[in-house]
């Protein structure tokens, strides 16, 4: 796969190795932010919250473990048909692109884990954020969860491998127009593979140009999943909340 093809996501988040090479995320760490970003929010207890690029649905599924009515989108088929089998009354997922406005409104709109600026088309990012104002109730409020390109930038680690289930991936990162790329390349039943991710560096300046252009205002940032302040310099993530 070449780095040409503009929906370089689709395929590799759709393959059972990108599963694989993720598979030690940190779930007790995720939980633990839900209930945090929530509490923090003051989400009413009926609230009806939207998980924009849920993946497999982790967030979505401590969400609503935390009694929410949750709905996760996902582009990719095979991340909602896992997804899924977690369904119950009050927690739904759909195969959906996140830059057009979802058919109803929410009291939430979360887009985590930097699940945010891998589009081809520069305007799609624009038309994401534009689509969190459509889906935001009155009084609705946005959350997104980013890396903090700064501070990746700075200490990135530009060759690294790891061995996971017997598979051996061979990661190089390093920054290219504008964007953090990483190629991922492996072995498997003797076939060689090799996928990439690429993601806009987008800085705090970019996203409150973003917010500004959907009239959407910046209430909060934060720099971890504990909540603590923001340092361009020293922070690893950019949690942003906007209404």
């Amino acid at each position: 796969m070449t780095k040409e093809n503009s929906q370089w996501y689709k395929s590799w988040f759709d393959t059972p190795f990108y599963h694989i090479l993720y598979k030690d995320r940190d779930y007790s760490e995720a939980k633990a932010f839900m209930k945090k970003i929530t509490t923090y929010l003051n989400v009413p207890e009926d609230g009806e919250l939207l998980d924009l690029a849920c993946g497999r649905g982790r967030h979505s599924i401590h969400l609503n473990q935390l009694g929410y009515h949750v709905t996760g989108l996902d582009l990719s088929e095979e991340s909602i048909k896992y997804a899924k089998q977690f369904e119950n009354e009050c927690l739904h997922f759909y195969v959906y692109d996140m830059s057009k406005p979802y058919l109803k409104s929410f009291d939430i709109v979360l887009n985590l884990f930097t699940s945010f600026g891998y589009f081809e088309n520069e305007a799609d990012n624009q038309n994401t954020i534009n689509a969190i104002k459509e889906n935001l109730k009155p009084n609705g409020i946005g959350v997104i969860d980013f890396l903090n390109s700064d501070y990746i930038i700075e200490h990135l680690i530009p060759e690294e491998t790891k061995t996971v289930e017997h598979i051996t991936f061979y990661l190089k990162r390093y920054v290219e127009n504008g964007y953090i790329i990483k190629e991922i390349s492996f072995n498997h039943e003797d076939q060689d593979y090799n996928f990439f991710e690429r993601v806009k560096a987008f800085t705090l300046e970019d996203f409150k140009s973003m917010f500004q252009n959907s009239n959407l205002q910046l209430i909060d940032i934060f720099g971890d999943y504990n909540l603590g302040k923001f340092y361009k310099n020293k922070s690893e993530r950019l949690i942003m909340i906007f209404m």
